[in-house]
């Protein structure tokens, strides 16, 4: 059997997916189609967002969050990752390096670390709508990363996905 081909998704993908937004839906339908032994990965910084929101004083946020949580396995099948100590370590180390080469301002700690989470992870892709993370400079991002040693995966809105594919 082939080995599974992992996407990543950000927290903002969960959102949307919880409130049902049409695109993030076809994004997701879209991939299933296109990239034969896919599965959709969560983050270990996402699972850490959705916890945060999910105690929010917001309700509405706190009700997606929570939503977003307890669907990840069921109905919606994703897989929850999780690195061992010293990937974490790791995790922090390419996140700082992505921040200090300034593809993600200083300020978005959790975004580096969901895109250092892709690399070592492996996915092939990441989707998000985050403009920090959509955003970034793909060839710059892959000479940092590849001076790290790990895997550099496409980064994509699920709006360039389903206007490129579906």
């Amino acid at each position: 059997m082939p080995r599974r081909r992992p996407i990543a998704v950000d927290t903002n993908i969960l959102f949307d997916l919880v409130q049902g937004v049409e695109v993030v839906i076809d994004c997701l339908e879209t991939i299933a189609e296109r990239i034969p032994n896919s599965s959709v990965i969560v983050l270990p910084t996402v699972i850490l967002e959705l916890r945060k929101w999910a105690g929010s004083s917001d309700q509405e946020e706190q009700t997606i969050a929570t939503r977003a949580l307890f669907n990840i396995l069921n109905p919606w099948g994703f897989v929850p990752v999780n690195f061992i100590p010293v990937g974490h370590g790791m995790v922090e180390q390419i996140g700082r390096k992505i921040r200090a080469s300034g593809l993600i301002p200083d300020a978005e700690i959790n975004d580096s670390f969901i895109v250092a989470e892709a690399a070592l992870y492996g996915a092939t892709m990441l989707v998000s709508s985050d403009g920090h993370i959509k955003d970034i400079d793909q060839k710059m991002l892959k000479i940092e990363l590849d001076a790290s040693d790990v895997h550099c995966p496409l980064i994509a809105s699920p709006w360039k996905i389903v206007n490129t594919f579906f």
